[in-house]
């Protein structure tokens, strides 16, 4: 069992032994709506950078435009995930489980749109193009937080598992081709 998760989730949808960070970027899931899928993502800010706290900032709608060029695009976008997985396996919560982050946007799963009301979204520090990949921490981390979630969702089977690409191919790439699946125990 992962350190961070030993004690588990609550019924307020956080997990007690990770670090939460607030996003204001969330609402509350539909009525009787609970997650069935988990995708997974990744991010850098700005991209191919690692370990600078843009990312929590970006979800917290406090990253500048002014901070780097790259910011000025994204200044705009409201966005968040449940989780953040940094490249030493650190976990971060963002948004409670019982509600929808805003991490899928326009997107198709289990032949369903609006993904994000029946997902939880993971966000893995990394750039798809990064050939370094992902560290064996980020592994681990996200297979012991898949177990727990599962624990938690039964909804959420072992195939559920997806790719960003995966729903919504031609439009987000991640989490990449240097992603190794073979390492994600669903």
């Amino acid at each position: 069992m992962s350190p961070n998760l030993e004690s588990g989730l609550l019924k307020s949808g956080l997990f007690d032994t990770v670090e939460f960070i607030c996003s204001p970027n969330c609402d509350e899931r539909e009525a009787h709506v609970a997650p069935e899928v988990i995708i997974v993502h990744c991010i850098s800010l700005p991209p191919g950078e690692y370990g600078s706290g843009a990312v929590s900032r970006f979800f917290q709608n406090q990253l500048s435009a002014d901070e780097h060029p790259y910011y000025r695009s994204m200044s705009h976008l409201t966005v968040s995930a449940h989780f953040l997985i940094e490249r030493s396996g650190k976990l971060i919560q963002f948004v409670p489980v019982t509600k929808r982050a805003w991490h899928a946007g326009e997107s198709i799963c289990l032949g369903k749109s609006k993904v994000n009301d029946f997902s939880i979204g993971v966000e893995l520090e990394g750039l798809d193009t990064d050939p370094d990949g992902f560290t064996d921490a980020q592994y681990q981390q996200l297979n012991y937080l898949i177990e727990e979630l599962k624990k938690a969702y039964p909804s959420i089977l072992s195939n559920n598992v997806f790719a960003h690409s995966d729903i919504a191919p031609g439009r987000k790439p991640d989490p990449g081709p240097f992603f190794d699946w073979q390492r994600v125990y669903c």
